[in-house]
């Protein structure tokens, strides 16, 4: 399992600035009025060599009242249940509102562990008033300033002591990890290929319950597939949905060795896949894509080429990708997206050894030296693989911290050219000789 923090709360008391924060990007947009967090936005960051994903809840649609609140109120029992950590963000300025009072009581009744993050301390002056939060009866408080970052390594060094030793243990079998938005086909294409009906498809998104971890042992393959649809039963706020299935998505993710990701011919790629899609790349799986219901898109000899084309534009700069159209009613390219999962699998772990290296990519590198610097040469003398999970190179040369990002992009696309390694995310470093 990996280690998930929840960032939960209600609206405007700085939940996008303090993710934003942790995971070090401007993705979560921030702004004064309450409730733009329409998207889910969820992330890697690291604290005291401890990697974990961070969850910005959020993502409701205040169309009233009750179902703005009931969203908010179901945001948290699905962090209580998956997270590992919570972060109860609260609003030193604002003191404890009715809603506030709310989210503690569910979270009271919580195992896990809950962190009081009193946010906008931006004076000393507050401190006094941040002791009220103390009647919220979850323990201790810790005082920050999202904005300016104040508080913010003491509240860290506290959480990544609550986290879990992953221990990843030996798996012979790949790992495919079935991933995608509610309604896309998962458990379809489970289904299709295992010839049962082994999960509830229903037409309603979110019917399958857990991520379930299926055996799959036929046509001479040998692999365990996850289905991670993991969804509530039924729930009132349709968002929720998508959260759940994030936070079982991210899980699988962790596990797996390639991500089958799925698409909907008809929607297209959207902001939730790309986000996945960046997830998977981000934590070096193998990944493909499944363009699934293509059966339902009027075609002509272009069809094909143009959808490529917009989801590799979407999905850039990694786009190296191999991406499958089937239709999984009409039984169409089933079996292919296995063949494809298993040359992902195997381009992933992909050994090339030093002499071919060297003999293929010295002659590139002597033709394309890396641009010079204040009259400074970089020479490349020899290149090795380095041993890992996915492809990982070092270029071992004279003065690795002249060679900028461009050069690191047209090696990656000249390795790529010359041995295989498509959906398999690549590394390269330059080291000092």
């Amino acid at each position: 399992m990996s280690n998930i923090v929840a960032i939960v709360g209600r609206p405007n008391v700085g939940k996008s600035t303090l993710y934003n924060r942790l995971t070090e990007t401007r993705k979560a947009i921030v702004d004064d009025f309450s409730g733009v967090t329409r998207d889910r936005h969820y992330g890697v960051a690291e604290w005291l060599n401890h990697q974990f994903t961070v969850i910005d809840t959020g993502g409701y649609v205040a169309n009233s009242d009750d179902v703005f609140e009931a969203a908010i109120r179901e945001q948290v029992d699905i962090a209580i249940e998956e997270a590992s950590v919570i972060l109860f963000i609260v609003d030193v300025t604002t003191g404890i509102t009715d809603l506030d009072d709310e989210i503690a009581t569910r979270l009271r009744k919580s195992s896990k562990p809950v962190f009081v993050v009193v946010n906008k301390l931006d004076n000393n002056s507050q401190v006094a008033d941040s002791m009220v939060f103390y009647s919220l009866g979850l323990g201790e408080i810790y005082s920050i300033s999202s904005m300016t970052g104040s508080g913010t390594g003491e509240l860290l060094d506290e959480v990544v002591k609550h986290f879990e030793d992953v221990v990843i243990e030996e798996n012979t079998r790949p790992k495919y990890a079935i991933v995608g938005r509610p309604n896309v086909g998962k458990s379809s294409i489970i289904n299709s290929l295992i010839g049962k009906d082994r999960n509830i498809v229903t037409p309603i998104a979110g019917t399958t319950r857990d991520s379930i971890h299926i055996h799959y042992n036929q046509y001479g393959h040998d692999f365990m597939l996850i289905d991670t649809a993991g969804m509530r039963k039924k729930t009132k706020v349709k968002e929720n949905i998508e959260f759940y299935s994030v936070m079982r998505t991210i899980k699988a993710l962790e596990e797996a060795d390639v991500i089958i990701l799925m698409i909907d011919a008809v929607e297209g790629i959207e902001s939730q896949d790309i986000n996945i899609f960046h997830l998977a790349e981000k934590n070096k799986k193998g990944i493909m894509v499944v363009v699934n219901k293509w059966d339902l898109i009027e075609k002509n000899n272009k069809t094909v080429k143009v959808f490529e084309e917009q989801i590799r534009e979407k999905i850039a700069p990694f786009t190296d990708v191999p991406i499958v159209f089937t239709s999984v009613t009409e039984k169409q390219r089933v079996l292919k997206v296995i063949d494809v999962a298993n040359q992902v699998y195997h381009n992933r772990a992909r050994k090339i050894a030093t002499s071919k290296l060297n003999e293929v990519m010295l002659p590139i590198i002597e033709n394309y030296p890396p641009p010079s610097i204040k009259g400074k040469y970089v020479k490349i003398k020899y290149i090795t693989q380095i041993a890992g999970s996915s492809p990982m190179f070092a270029f071992f040369c004279n003065l690795p911290q002249y060679v900028k990002e461009p050069y690191y992009r047209f090696i990656e696309n000249k390795l790529r050219e010359n041995f295989d390694f498509s959906g398999a995310p690549i590394q390269v470093w330059f080291r000092q000789k």
